[in-house]
């Protein structure tokens, strides 16, 4: 039997008082691409934007294998018996090309999603990168609205989504493991300079002395790298999601970094220009879809992209011709 449509107020009201189920149910709504759904989620966005808490955003990234998912699961669960309350979410770039479902998050994480105090989303599937990031930003909206004051932003694949989530988090950790070999190098080396920390994991039993030896070695490294934060340096430590060892120390890292940047003003800053941003993004992502399904340039593209592979036309010649037709008055 279908559920009954929820109305804004509705919506609101269970957001706001803590109803889990209505929660879900806003980030779905949020998440779907319907017109009509569209259309009662930004009132709903709008309605809970002065009711949001202040939060602590986190974006968690590392190497295959570095234990991320078990990291978040005992930080996440030591943060609760601590009082705060914790949503979790992911962006999975690959999730966004096959069209599947994120890799699992709550069989991933079965003592975290059991904790009244945690909240943890699968993250959307379907459509560009860029739409999986603005459903993540909608969401943390609604994490803040519902008061969970800290809100997990996890990686799930390489690349792109690293600075995705970059910009959208107050704070930015990289997981590693030691001894995986190229950690300053190729795609790792540009996202060691987006990373406010690095977390070297499984140092516990025989891999405790390899993490320090690779603790040590980014210490040496770090101070030479152009700082991913104004008024932060970037640090490493050593941890172990198995055990719980050193999961005290990371969240004393982010606040130290949240009392430094606030106090320095980069904090707020950057809040600013993440919101600016999206502000842009949406707008390029609908402009590139109006232009996508005007009617003449759908009808020019295929023709104008096979003289362009053909060597008859040059693409820019091709790119102006489709913009021209895109612009024409009243077409």
């Amino acid at each position: 039997m279908k559920r009954a449509e929820l109305t804004t107020e509705q919506y609101v009201a269970g957001v706001t008082g803590g109803d889990r189920a209505v929660l879900a149910r806003a980030i779905t709504l949020v998440e779907s691409n319907a017109p009509a759904h569209q259309e009662t989620a930004q009132a709903v966005l709008a309605a809970l934007l002065p009711r949001r808490r202040p939060a602590v955003r986190v974006g968690i990234t590392g190497v295959p294998g570095a234990g991320k998912s078990t990291l978040i699961e005992t930080l996440g669960s030591w943060l609760t018996a601590q009082g705060r309350r914790v949503a979790v979410t992911a962006i999975d770039p690959s999730s966004s090309l096959t069209g599947g479902s994120i890799l699992g998050d709550k069989t991933r994480m079965e003592k975290l999603a059991a904790d009244d105090n945690a909240f943890i989303r699968p993250s959307p599937s379907g459509g560009t990168l860029g739409g999986v990031a603005r459903k993540t930003r909608e969401a943390i909206v609604l994490f803040e609205a519902a008061g969970y004051d800290v809100i997990i932003v996890e990686t799930v694949g390489v690349g792109q989504s690293e600075a995705q989530v970059r910009s959208m988090v107050d704070f930015f950790l990289l997981v590693l493991l030691a001894g995986a070999g190229d950690e300053l190098q190729g795609f790792k080396r540009g996202v060691v300079e987006l990373a406010d920390a690095i977390a070297i994991n499984k140092a516990d039993g025989p891999g405790t002395a390899a993490a320090e030896l690779a603790r040590a070695g980014f210490e040496g490294v770090l101070p030479y790298l152009r700082p991913a934060t104004e008024g932060w340096q970037t640090r490493a430590f050593t941890c172990s999601a198995a055990t719980g060892a050193g999961i005290p120390e990371l969240w004393c890292v982010v606040e130290a970094f949240a009392r430094a940047t606030q106090a320095g003003g980069s904090w707020v800053r950057r809040r600013g220009e993440q919101e600016r941003a999206w502000v842009r993004e949406l707008v390029r992502e609908g402009l590139e879809e109006s232009f996508r399904l005007h009617p003449q340039v759908a009808a020019a593209l295929p023709a104008l992209e096979d003289d362009v592979v053909a060597g008859r036309l040059p693409a820019t010649a091709a790119a102006q011709r489709l913009l021209d037709l895109f612009r024409q008055p009243g077409a």
